[in-house]
């Protein structure tokens, strides 16, 4: 296969018009010119881009990680392949024990087989909870919150099939920075609901914590005396996420952050929960009903429970918002991989490596085709 006339995203991150050609699966020629094939997809006036990668998501077209259902993360993976997302880390909740073992369970089950066709790859899971702090449990139960756990942590990593591969953790409570050293070159810990000072997020970070848990969000707002978990967080190179779905932060705290963090750090997310794909009513996330109501997705309360939109949208929505194109892509196809360590098997376009590619309109962004 031959894919000719597009614009190219480079692995030095540039926009080159190129063409690609592909043979069973992997980019074997990158040229200015090459002959024309039979087998040809004519990319005039679109982009040739990087596949996406979502670190963190909790469900979509009526399905959640927490069915604890291999069924439930085939139907994920399928509408995530087909919005452009062919690698995902589902992300779990705060849930009693005896079923997070079975949500995890349920992932392992559905990775010991070969990934179906136009479906994602499950690259790993996201822990997101339950070591986090009770004052920013946000649309998570906070009866069920526990203390960190080095034990219980291998034995769910046991239980996933080694597919935890990212861990939410509030730095403040008892024991997280001593997790973070035992556990750290297991893991990546990420720094989130959480009401952490500066110091405490910076020892965190000192440990080995290199990722933050949708910044801005579920933590102390930025204070110019105490700048907390954000400042500590500016200061370090960590990784950070970004919900930018229009709802979760507003465009100019978007801009803000990529200025704070330049465009090598931000992991942009989808947060994703089951509703996404649906149209507005009534849902679950985590066991907790949530109302859809346009783009926001909330509980009974008014706390925004995850997010409706997907990570091709959230990478629209930066360019919408100002971001460079080449920051938005680096920001959701590329970031993402190196922040979870499989940026040596996804994220780049270059020969040698498998194709995972998705061709989008350059007038509209839009997205044509997708290809992994």
């Amino acid at each position: 296969m031959i894919l000719k006339n597009g614009v190219v995203f480079t692995k030095d991150y540039k926009l080159e018009r190129l063409d690609i050609r592909i043979d069973n699966g992997i980019i074997t020629e990158i040229s200015d010119s090459l002959s024309s094939d039979k087998d040809m997809i004519d990319c005039t006036g679109c982009y040739i881009l990087p596949s996406l990668t979502d670190v963190h998501l909790h469900g979509c077209c009526g399905h959640d990680m927490c069915d604890a259902s291999a069924e439930s993360i085939e139907e994920i993976a399928r509408y995530e392949f087909s919005c452009g997302v062919t690698q995902i880390f589902p992300a779990t909740m705060t849930v009693a024990d005896d079923r997070l073992e079975r949500i995890l369970a349920s992932a392992a089950e559905y990775n010991r087989y070969p990934a179906k066709n136009n479906t994602a790859i499950i690259a790993g899971i996201h822990l997101e909870g339950p070591f986090i702090s009770e004052k920013m449990a946000g649309a998570q139960r906070k009866e069920l919150i526990q203390p960190p756990s080095y034990e219980k942590l291998l034995r769910w990593f046991d239980r996933s099939d080694g597919l935890i591969r990212l861990v939410t953790i509030a730095p403040e409570t008892d024991g997280a920075i001593d997790l973070i050293k035992r556990a750290k070159n297991i893991f990546h810990f990420s720094l989130g609901h959480t009401m952490c000072t500066y110091k405490q997020a910076s020892d965190a970070f000192y440990a080995g914590a290199d990722h933050v848990t949708h910044l801005f969000n579920a933590m102390p707002q930025l204070h110019h005396r105490e700048t907390g978990l954000i400042g500590a967080a500016a200061d370090s190179d960590c990784f950070a996420e970004l919900i930018c779905d229009g709802v979760h932060l507003s465009p100019a705290a978007v801009r803000l952050a990529f200025r704070m963090f330049g465009d090598d750090r931000i992991v942009l997310i989808s947060d994703s929960m089951e509703a996404a794909g649906l149209p507005d009513g009534s849902y679950s996330l985590g066991g907790q009903t949530v109302i859809k109501n346009g783009k926001r997705a909330e509980l009974k309360d008014g706390t925004l429970a995850g997010s409706v939109s997907t990570l091709y949208d959230c990478m629209v929505n930066a360019v919408k918002f100002g971001i460079p194109l080449i920051s938005a892509v680096k920001a959701a196809a590329v970031n993402p991989c190196r922040s979870a360590g499989i940026y040596d098997k996804y994220g780049c376009i270059d020969t040698g490596r498998k194709a995972s590619v998705i061709i989008t309109d350059m007038t509209d962004l839009s997205l044509r085709t997708v290809i992994a």
